[in-house]
């Protein structure tokens, strides 16, 4: 089997709970690709998620039998959306097919968080676009979907009332249902961090932090005890009020900054958030919406990235560049 076989059939059968990292690249002092892959295997990572390609890395990744979401520049979606398929060939033909048999593509995600916004118009059409160039490639084992954050809901609480806003719901009913009809995941960006600094009045930081050991949130029959699995829930009440009732949820970022907001972006937070949200994900409780399974995540992320906006943005790594911890967590310990 090859490893682009792998990476289709973990999406559908059940396997154990296996929480990845997202590797970001916009820092002028992060270590190199090969150091970078020895950090993450021996820290226990099994996979990761790029947001575009790069071919250091990629080289790096080969052969490591670690499996990568592929991410691809929002820059690229008005071609990628284009009429023809013929950038997405282009593309695919550079960053897919040099690596398919050396790299486990987990899948590719057209864009980040571009829905909603101006990009979000290209979406559909680039995924159809790259979904079609990858069966034409004998590739088509490998999933595309895209990448959103939950404010394309325009009602998240109580977590049954979850639909998507007005304004992206001819975007999102037709990708969900590409979705659902090729049994291919959403990923979505999910940040208690930032509903809990946002709305302090309503939401208690225990909730926010997986520190709740009584129900904080009663929806009908379900009971919540955090935030992180309220917010998923709504997510998939959304999806099916738009006839994807079957598709899965991948959350492709979720962490906690350890500095950076003058408050509750401290270290033993961070710490705190990120080691129960690993305990939580790859046990197999589910939300209570979806119970009794691991829940496919990726942490945001790596590394503390100094070119980004300077604040919060730029201390969400569970490393510093000199590979030091910013803190310690356990990554997927009953695979060890």
């Amino acid at each position: 089997m090859s490893y682009t076989d792998f990476s289709f059939f973990s999406f559908h059968h059940a396997e154990a709970g296996v929480v990845g990292v997202n590797y970001g690249l916009l820092g002028n002092n992060l270590p190199t690709p090969e150091r970078v892959v020895s950090l993450i295997k021996s820290r226990n990572i099994t996979r990761v998620r790029l947001f575009a390609p790069n071919p250091t890395v990629l080289a790096a990744l080969e052969n490591t039998g670690i499996e990568v979401i592929m991410g691809t520049k929002n820059e690229d979606l008005p071609n990628l959306g284009s009429a023809d398929t013929s950038y997405a060939l282009s593309w695919i033909i550079s960053n897919i097919i040099p690596y398919s048999d050396t790299i486990l593509f987990r899948c590719i995600s057209i864009g980040n968080e571009v829905i909603p916004g101006s990009l979000s118009t290209y979406v559909f059409k680039a995924i159809t676009n790259i979904n079609t160039v990858l069966i034409s490639s004998n590739l088509s084992q490998i999933p595309v979907t895209t990448s959103i954050p939950t404010s394309v809901l325009g009602i998240s609480y109580p977590p049954s009332k979850g639909e998507f806003s007005t304004e992206v719901m001819a975007t999102m009913k037709s990708i969900v249902n590409f979705l659902a009809d090729n049994e291919y995941p959403l990923l979505v960006n999910v940040y208690p961090y930032f509903s809990y600094v946002n709305n302090q009045q309503e939401i208690s930081l225990s909730y926010a932090i997986f520190n709740s050991s009584e129900v904080v949130v009663m929806d009908g029959k379900f009971g919540y005890k955090n935030l992180f699995d309220a917010t998923i829930d709504a997510v998939y009440w959304a999806l099916e009020k738009v006839g994807g009732g079957n598709v899965q949820i991948v959350v492709s970022e979720s962490g906690w900054p350890s500095k950076g907001d003058g408050g509750s972006a401290v270290i033993s937070l961070a710490e705190m958030y990120n080691g129960k949200m690993i305990e939580h994900v790859t046990g197999d409780l589910g939300t209570p919406k979806r119970p009794g399974k691991s829940i496919e995540t990726y942490v945001f992320a790596i590394f503390n990235e100094n070119l980004k906006p300077s604040g919060i943005e730029q201390n969400f790594g569970l490393f510093y560049p000199n590979m030091s911890e910013v803190y310690h967590v356990e990554f997927n310990r009953h695979l060890i």
